[in-house]
């Protein structure tokens, strides 16, 4: 993002992802479910797009699940977008959601 370092914060209490810049927030909602973080819904404001911000949130997303020995459930059509371009985490995305599935 031009420069800048984004700052992801994972929100527990709201099951989110968040960025926050410039007074706009953008998310990334999932649901933990059973040994698996379900990354449900990115929602980016129209004056932060284009500025790398939802790939930031997908990239920290994860890599939590990464650390936190987790398995990705991307239903979002964004997250499974960046996987696609980012092959590096499709380890981590779990059995059935994988290959053309993962479309």
């Amino acid at each position: 993002m031009e420069g800048e370092t984004p700052q992801v914060v994972r929100n527990r209490e709201q099951n989110r992802f968040e960025l926050e810049r410039d007074g706009h927030v953008a998310v990334l909602e999932y649901v933990h479910a059973r040994g698996s973080l379900v990354l449900v819904h990115t929602f980016v404001p129209p004056e932060l797009e284009g500025r790398g911000v939802g790939a930031a949130l997908v990239g920290a997303a994860l890599d939590y699940i990464g650390r936190s020995k987790l398995t990705a459930v991307p239903l979002c059509p964004f997250v499974r977008a960046y996987v696609r371009r980012h092959p590096e985490y499709l380890e981590l995305v779990g059995f059935g959601e994988r290959g053309d599935r993962m479309c």
